[in-house]
């Protein structure tokens, strides 16, 4: 039997959406298209109406209030999302390099890629999007994500029903097993983020230690690993730093001779950035990698200069 919802379903719709454009660890999706098979067998079909207006209302709101920090506290934003994400930085690189690449009109489908949606919106907050057309394109994209979600479950209505009597009747041990092998997916990005981590505390250099450097090694390669977005923000760099850019890297990194000392630095806690940078050129083959600690404000900080660089509008 399908689940009636009733006159729940679009305050179910609205806090599952909600939820998930805050950051909660809420599977929305599902939850559309739970609250969509229960509305196959709602007595109004009408119902479907606020259902959707509410799931909408939801996403828009938690969506508007990260462009709005975006837009007063900036990349400061994405500093915090660096702190708390399981993968800090890769997803906020991943997220700028599409962004810069299709502007606003990324918010049409970013809610179909995990965790873009919650960077993207912060970062174009940050720059110079207008709010109206932040509210065009995310509306679209919002209604067309809320619409697929409600459709794919009344559509499958039948097979999600047969789906939920087999977890009422295995339910404890699914249950379990779901939870199980979420946890140990949790604990391993975890884990693996925390070698990285130790890895980067023993090889990282400081800003004391990498002026030291360049007196003694003028030559010694200097690397911005930051993103084309944080570098517009900020467009200064340590003097003498080469920009990196992941999508050619393999191809520059061909001409550089393996024996040169290379301090690479990035903008997130951590160093993150830098850490796997790091990882990547040691297999290159390149023997003397390591990251700057604190990166380019703390080499600021210490009262050293920065170069201003050109970046595209």
């Amino acid at each position: 039997m399908s689940v009636n919802w009733s006159d729940t379903a679009p305050l179910v719709a609205f806090a599952g959406t909600l939820a998930a454009a805050i950051g909660l660890p809420v599977p929305a999706m599902p939850t559309l298209i739970l609250v969509g098979a229960g509305l196959a067998a709602a007595p109004s079909p009408w119902l479907v109406v606020p259902t959707f207006l509410g799931a909408l209302l939801g996403a828009f709101a938690g969506d508007a209030a990260w462009f709005l920090a975006g837009r007063r506290f900036g990349y400061r934003v994405l500093d915090g999302l660096c702190r708390v994400s399981l993968s800090p930085d890769t997803c906020v690189r991943r997220a700028s390099g599409f962004f810069e690449k299709r502007g606003v009109k990324l918010l049409l489908i970013s809610r179909f890629v995990p965790g873009l949606s919650l960077v993207a919106i912060p970062i174009a907050g940050a720059g110079d999007t207008r709010f109206s057309r932040f509210t065009v394109y995310d509306l679209a994209g919002a209604a067309l994500w809320v619409l697929v979600g409600l459709s794919a479950g009344m559509i499958f209505y039948r097979q999600i029903d047969a789906v939920l009597g087999l977890l009422r009747q295995f339910g404890v041990g699914l249950a379990a097993l779901a939870v199980t092998g979420l946890v140990l997916w949790i604990a391993f990005r975890f884990v693996r983020r925390a070698l990285l981590i130790a890895s980067l505390r023993r090889s990282r250099i400081s800003v004391d230690e990498l002026s030291r450097l360049l007196a003694r090694d003028p030559g010694a390669l200097i690397v911005d690993v930051r993103s084309a977005t944080s570098r517009r923000d900020d467009p200064f760099v340590i003097p003498g730093a080469r920009l990196f850019d992941f999508a050619s890297a393999d191809t520059d990194l061909a001409t550089l001779p393996r024996h040169t000392s290379v301090v690479i630095y990035c903008s997130c806690p951590n160093e993150v950035s830098a850490a796997k940078v790091a990882e990547r050129l040691t297999k290159l083959g390149f023997g003397h990698v390591r990251p700057l600690t604190g990166g380019i404000d703390a080499w600021r900080a210490s009262g050293h200069s920065v170069q201003a660089i050109a970046v595209a509008t």
